[in-house]
């Protein structure tokens, strides 16, 4: 493929993602989503089928993101993880992949449990997403890497959830780091600008597109940016109903 195109963090925003894949041309692009396709937004379910999809038909590459692995953890252990898991975002996909108010009607071991059973191949293709892409000189991961030592070293738990010692460390890599994970508008520290953020080799795409900002789809190829469709997200922030 000669072209690279990468779509920023979803969260359940399902008419923007929708939206940004009509600018997608599968004949000469590798199609790349940045993870966290889940939580906040109202549907979770329907981009995770989608996400699905596009990996089945395309051979896209769906990093896992943090929102994905929180999923993960909640499921595997449910009493535990359900209170910081609704927090933050988790009800909203809980309840597109059951009905509006299961949070309430059952217990969290309930809840894993018909979701595990009425959904058993997401469950499992989720479980399966990668940490990281690498094309050419550039790297694709959902929050960033470990720059102390060798990137592939990277935790598990720093390619999901990692922040300021990626976005301020030292970028020896050789490799132009895409990222999501942190909205841009708190990269730019005015919590108001959406656009891509560049510093040292690191490209953060998350314009925050839950929170009332915009949805990134970028096209790169070996020299760099070719394109960057932003959606504006026309129906305002999240808002959290509890």
């Amino acid at each position: 493929m000669d072209q690279v195109f990468v779509i920023g963090d979803i969260h359940g925003e399902y008419e923007m993602f929708q939206q940004v894949l009509k600018y997608f041309q599968p004949e000469k692009q590798q199609l790349v989503l940045i993870g966290d396709l889940n939580d906040r937004g109202p549907k979770s379910k329907d981009c995770w089928l989608l996400g699905m999809e596009l990996v089945e038909k395309y051979q896209a590459v769906y990093l896992r993101g943090n929102h994905e692995q929180y999923f993960l953890e909640f499921m595997e252990k449910p009493e535990d993880w359900f209170p910081s898991y609704l927090y933050n975002g988790g009800k909203e996909t809980i309840e597109s992949l059951l009905h509006k108010g299961a949070t309430d009607e059952y217990s969290p071991t309930e809840i894993a449990m018909m979701i595990r059973s009425r959904y058993r191949s997401l469950v499992s293709f989720l479980s399966e997403r990668p940490f990281y892409y690498e094309w050419g000189d550039y790297l694709f991961v959902h929050a960033g890497i470990d720059l102390t030592k060798n990137w592939k070293e990277t935790s598990e738990f720093d390619f999901l959830w990692i922040r300021e010692p990626f976005h301020e460390g030292k970028n020896r890599t050789g490799k132009t780091i895409v990222f999501g994970h942190t909205i841009t508008p708190m990269l730019y520290g005015d919590m108001q600008t959406t656009s891509l953020w560049e510093s040292d080799g690191k490209i953060g795409i998350d314009g925050g597109a839950v929170f009332g900002g915009s949805l990134h789809g970028v096209v790169f190829d070996t020299k760099g940016i070719v394109q960057d469709y932003e959606l504006p997200n026309e129906h305002g922030p999240w808002q959290p109903d509890f």
